[in-house]
């Protein structure tokens, strides 16, 4: 398994990685947990992809998508959005009800949306190894861009799943039960790791000149 991170205009460089996760997400909160969202008969897309948002999506030993997740900057504005839990606390999304202040606008703060986990994927313990590298991608997203904190609405076992990779977490709200599946929910708040003293440059280290800088390692890039 391996992890990969893009947007929108990098998603070309991973086949048809984007839509096979699009059609994961129909199968899974549509065709099971019975969302009512966009979707057509393939895929679930929302107005929240969109140029803003990054992805971290999680390939098996064939290339196939087994999960993914989306995230976005809590400054995100794209026409008459801006980024999930704030549209809701605005009113704007009837069936999410207001869980944080409208005023949270920042670059800090990343909320991810759309965690979805492919039920090829049965063992507890393959499904944290793969919540495990989703997670990696996100916070190699969010952490070059300013991002201190990783926020999601989500299910109450990814509280206790990040516990147990080693990712303190936070409930930012009291859990509510989503209409649609009966599941309980709650914002939850994930402190960005800082990067290892190992794989940090000193600043006052210089690059030789007669060798090439070196570029990005990742193409740039959870609900």
């Amino acid at each position: 398994m391996h992890n990969i991170t893009f947007d929108l205009l990098g998603m070309h460089r991973h086949g048809a990685a984007f839509e096979d996760y699009l059609a994961l997400r129909k199968a899974f909160f549509v065709d099971t947990l019975n969302w009512g969202i966009p979707h057509n008969a393939r895929v679930e897309m929302d107005q929240y992809d969109n140029p803003l948002a990054f992805y971290s999506l999680v390939l098996d030993d064939d290339g196939d998508v087994i999960a993914g997740a989306r995230t976005l900057p809590c400054s995100a504005n794209w026409g008459s959005h801006s980024y999930m839990l704030r549209d809701a606390a605005l009113g704007n999304l009837a069936e999410i009800p207001a869980l944080i202040e409208p005023d949270m606008v920042t670059d800090t703060v990343w909320e991810c949306t759309r965690l979805v986990v492919s039920d090829k994927v049965r063992s507890m313990r393959e499904r944290i190894s793969v919540l495990g590298l989703i997670v990696d991608g996100l916070v190699d997203i969010a952490r070059p861009r300013g991002g201190k904190i990783l926020m999601s609405l989500s299910n109450l076992w990814l509280h206790r799943a990040l516990n147990k990779l080693g990712h303190p977490t936070d409930l930012w709200c009291d859990p509510y039960v989503n209409a649609d599946d009966g599941h309980k929910y709650a914002v939850m708040a994930m402190p960005v790791p800082a990067l290892p003293e190992y794989v940090r440059i000193p600043a006052a280290a210089a690059v030789p000149t007669h060798l090439p800088q070196p570029g990005m390692v990742h193409a740039p890039s959870f609900g």
